[in-house]
């Protein structure tokens, strides 16, 4: 597999690399689409391939597996998010920074969303292989976050708890809002979920029982 996120001979936002990047993006979203479609056993790269129409070969100049292409989404919304991190202001406040570079990548779930849909992805998300490759690719996009607030917070990533802390922190504000999402009865947009968990995040996380009259 290869490496396609910005690399040093590319300008940031240049032809190649938006090309890469669309590959990518389709090749992972074909796999999620057919395995909810029809289960992930029944799912080959071929027809992955063809969903997205490209080659068998290029699937695996991107992915080695069914399974990494299918968790590659989460995976870069957090890579393209520590990269736009060290591009913000300065200046700016660490959590106004990253409400912003981590919204960004939910812009377009803002809305509801086919019952269907999520339940599927619920199943998908029960199998074991995908979850152990969640796991992985979880392990390696926190630290290129946690470098990135690192290098923010004036801070050391091997010495200091504090950059690694924010990255474990920002990750499973989204993966507590996208579990509520994917269980929501009625279905709800995931972007005003995530918006409001990094909110409570850079609140401290206040007792929400504070201040409630006693049972």
């Amino acid at each position: 597999m290869t490496n396609d996120m910005p690399g040093a001979g590319d300008s940031p936002g240049g032809l190649r690399e938006r090309k890469r990047l669309a590959t990518r993006q389709a090749l992972s979203w074909a796999a999620l689409r057919l395995s909810q479609e029809r289960g992930l056993e029944n799912v080959r790269i071929d027809d992955i391939a063809a969903e997205a129409g490209v080659s068998p070969r290029t699937f695996n100049n991107y992915f080695s597996s069914k399974y990494e292409a299918i968790v590659s989404r989460s995976a870069d919304r957090m890579l393209q998010a520590a990269v736009a991190l060290r591009a913000r202001p300065a200046d700016e406040p660490l959590w106004e920074a990253l409400e912003q570079v981590v919204l960004a990548n939910f812009e377009e779930a803002d809305r509801s969303p086919d019952p269907a849909w999520t339940a599927g992805v619920r199943l998908l998300l029960a199998e074991p292989a995908l979850r152990a490759e969640m796991m992985k690719a979880g392990a390696a996009t926190a630290g290129e976050f946690a470098a990135a607030v690192a290098a923010r917070t004036d801070t050391d990533i091997d010495t200091d708890l504090y950059p690694g802390l924010v990255a474990a922190a920002v990750m499973a504000a989204q993966q507590t809002a996208t579990d509520r999402w994917l269980r929501a009865d009625p279905p709800v947009p995931l972007l005003p979920l995530v918006r409001e968990a990094l909110g409570m995040l850079a609140a401290g996380l206040p007792d929400p029982s504070a201040g409630r009259p006693a049972g």
